[in-house]
């Protein structure tokens, strides 16, 4: 039997939520847009797996769409703050799997931090700690888990070069862990901790932002 494929919904088509279908449907994904605005939903009717013009804040309209049986919900509602905060609590209610929300600003993300929302995303706020991160050379790329930790590629730092993760004790005294090694085009994962790490290396890192800072900076 072959495995479902994920379904999204998408609710909200401004550039953050029409990105983000055009970039699910890529992936191989069922993506369903929706929004209010019949001309937007006309514009992704031939890319999106199915486009709906519905009022989000109404949640009969809502139910009508099934949406609780959806992988993912989320709600990249933009201006209105009011709408996008009302449609999460109406995701919630219904007993949507995970629904994740855009936050315009700081009091928009706690409130939707508040009435449960999985996950709160601020795009303009990512989008510019992912640059500040990158000033750091040694950073390769990154994936943001949330506020507070990270996944970050790096070469591997000087004062790590011709020593293993054993004798520097990185996860004891540095509290962040290599989850892998990239040398050449062979990925070690997970890394034996006895292995010498080279100057060439890449390393993948996890952990709190505050302590992959300290070890990209060194």
């Amino acid at each position: 039997m072959k495995n479902k494929r994920k379904q999204f919904a998408v609710i909200g088509m401004g550039r953050f939520g029409g990105s983000l279908i055009k970039e699910l449907i890529s992936m191989g994904y069922e993506a369903l847009a929706i929004d209010n605005d019949e001309q937007k939903i006309q514009e992704y009717a031939d890319i999106a797996t199915q486009a709906v013009q519905a009022d989000s804040s109404d949640e009969n309209a809502l139910r009508k769409l099934g949406l609780e049986n959806f992988d993912v919900v989320i709600v990249s509602i933009g201006q209105n703050i009011q709408v996008n905060i009302l449609t999460t609590i109406i995701l919630k209610e219904m007993g949507v799997k995970k629904v994740i929300a855009k936050a315009q600003n700081a009091l928009h993300a706690k409130v939707l931090e508040k009435i449960g929302t999985d996950t709160v995303i601020n795009p303009e706020r990512d989008m510019a700690i992912k640059l500040a991160h990158s000033f750091s050379h040694n950073i390769l790329n990154e994936i943001q888990l949330s506020t507070d930790y990270s996944i970050v590629e790096m070469l591997a730092p000087r004062f790590m070069v011709n020593s293993s993760l054993l004798e520097m004790r990185v996860r004891n005294k540095m509290n962040v862990s290599v989850i892998a090694i990239k040398r050449d085009n062979e990925i070690v994962m997970p890394p034996d901790p006895k292995q010498t790490i080279r100057t060439n290396d890449v390393l993948v890192i996890a952990g709190e932002n505050q302590y992959i800072r300290k070890v990209t900076e060194a």
